[in-house]
């Protein structure tokens, strides 16, 4: 199937098989927004996508006219947007400046048409423990602020809406640059109930070091014990969601699996189609019973447990 037979000007059209909540449709960028140095968001016009979509699944994205870039680019939901009522009506998402796609973004107008497809994925699953930490590197960020406004019961995410049951004590998100001038979307962030931690390479803002430094520290946190002589919050009350660079993801799922704690990873791997068709995206998982497969990171993840991955 190409990518354009499914296109609808009129409205969404269903994507086939593996996908079924995901809809195809050309639309227009609403607005287009800089975060930091060499980075934007764009939010589109897509009220049947930002129905349906859920914290860490993203879309997929080419321009509307033309065949260069023919493939779409992948792009994790930072946030959905609405009216006045509250309906749905777009989604936004944030992007670095790296490659031929990108590199045309940044021109994009508000009327743009472009070509989406999505919710794809299965994002992150709804938090039921006590603390979240939220991990991020570069642009890892964009999505943990849907992550976290669900979690702190600012917004709902889904259709049917999920809902978060108990909503965690503690949120925190640690994150980590380069530098302050990559720093995306900080103030975004400043959110009320939210633990916003920072770490920049070179010591331009926040903690001089890597952000998982700020993740041990966090850690270390929960096994203070009060005067009662218990631990305040016990480990296995914590978890730990995480994305970024491979290096540094695979750093978190170390600590977290020294430490016992459940550790759920977001993966950037490069994809063709983003529902499933072309099997370039597949990544390495263990299974139940010890043994090696391989699983599609746009259908089955892009957000997988850390124990089940080998990264290298």
């Amino acid at each position: 199937m190409s990518q354009e037979s499914t296109v609808c000007t009129a409205g969404p059209a269903l994507l086939p098989g593996m996908v079924p909540q995901a809809v195809q449709l050309t639309t227009v960028v609403e607005d287009i927004r800089p975060m930091a140095q060499n980075t934007w968001a764009v939010r589109l016009r897509a009220p049947e996508i930002a129905a349906r979509i859920t914290p860490g699944q993203f879309l997929m994205l080419r321009p509307a006219h033309g065949s260069d870039p023919l493939l779409g680019r992948p792009f994790a939901l930072y946030d959905v947007s609405a009216d006045a009522d509250g309906v749905p009506t777009g989604v936004e998402f944030g992007f670095v400046r790296v490659g031929k796609l990108t590199s045309l973004m940044i021109h994009w107008k508000s009327g743009t048409e472009v070509t989406v497809w999505g919710p794809l994925g299965n994002g992150f699953p709804v938090p039921q423990h006590r603390n979240l930490i939220c991990v991020a590197g570069g642009i890892g960020q964009t999505p943990f602020l849907a992550v976290i406004r669900e979690a702190l019961g600012q917004r709902h995410y889904g259709a049917p809406a999920r809902r978060v049951t108990v909503h965690p004590e503690s949120v925190t998100l640690c994150y980590g640059v380069r530098s302050a001038a990559f720093l995306a979307g900080l103030d975004d962030f400043r959110l009320p109930g939210l633990d916003l931690r920072v770490a920049t390479d070179d010591g331009s803002f926040g903690h001089h070091g890597f952000v998982t430094e700020l993740l041990r520290q966090r850690l270390s946190e929960s096994r203070q014990t009060p005067a009662s002589g218990q631990p305040s919050e016990p480990l296995n009350d914590t978890v730990v969601y995480c994305c970024g660079p491979v290096p540094m993801m695979k750093a978190v799922a170390e600590i977290c699996r020294d430490r016992a704690v459940p550790c759920w990873l977001s993966l950037e791997t490069p994809m063709a189609c983003g529902f499933g068709a072309c099997f370039s995206c597949v990544v390495k998982v263990m299974e139940s019973d010890g043994s090696w497969d391989y699983r599609r990171t746009c259908v089955e993840g892009p957000v997988f447990e850390a124990t089940r991955l080998a990264l290298t």
